[in-house]
């Protein structure tokens, strides 16, 4: 899949984030750099179009902003209407969050040593616009995401696989019961 935006910062971004994954093969190496990479894009403007800022009807959405065509990252846009949050949930991969525009608020649990064990909630924060935060490496990356605040909440995803395709862990907050899921993509508003 190639760029579904055409912006220059964008496209700038693409182009660090492929040659940072080349060169570092640690994440916790990595997905600093790559936070400093997507601040940067955030602070110059990354202009959205309406079709990958959209929020979904009934449950948040993710926009393939780029993927790369060996699955080794992806780039989305992710969106929350009011009211909109996520399950508690892994990656199974890193992640970097810049939030394009609104609040973002994050609720981090710690993550599970065994299925069935129950997460502990540790921390909440709200993100806000031009913020940048290291969301998850493999060994840590339990969350729950809501907006936060009284307008749709667009946030700029850096994940080190195809997200659209990569199955991941939901966890039952109460029991640690774990169901799988995927976060489908969702085609571009016309």
């Amino acid at each position: 899949m190639t760029t579904t935006v055409q912006d220059p910062r964008l496209a700038e971004l693409v182009q660090e984030v492929g040659e940072l994954v080349d060169t570092h093969h640690d994440e916790h190496e990595l997905t600093p750099l790559v936070a400093d990479r997507l601040r940067a894009a955030l602070a110059a403007g990354i202009d959205l179009p309406p079709s990958v800022t959209k929020p979904g009807e009934d449950r948040y959405v993710m926009y393939p902003l780029h993927v790369d065509p060996a699955g080794r990252f992806s780039i989305a846009s992710a969106v929350w209407n009011v009211g909109q949050g996520t399950p508690v949930h892994g990656h199974e991969t890193w992640g970097v969050v810049g939030i394009h525009s609104g609040v973002e608020r994050e609720v981090a649990f710690t993550k599970p040593a065994h299925d069935g064990d129950v997460p502990r909630r540790e921390a909440e924060v709200d993100w806000t616009a031009g913020q940048v935060t290291v969301c998850c490496t493999t060994d840590d990356d339990v969350h729950q995401v809501f907006c936060g605040g009284d307008e749709p909440c667009v946030g700029i995803h850096v994940y080190g696989a195809d997200i659209g395709t990569l199955p991941r862990r939901s966890y039952q907050p109460d029991t640690g019961e774990v169901s799988w899921f995927t976060s489908t993509w969702t085609t571009p508003a016309s």
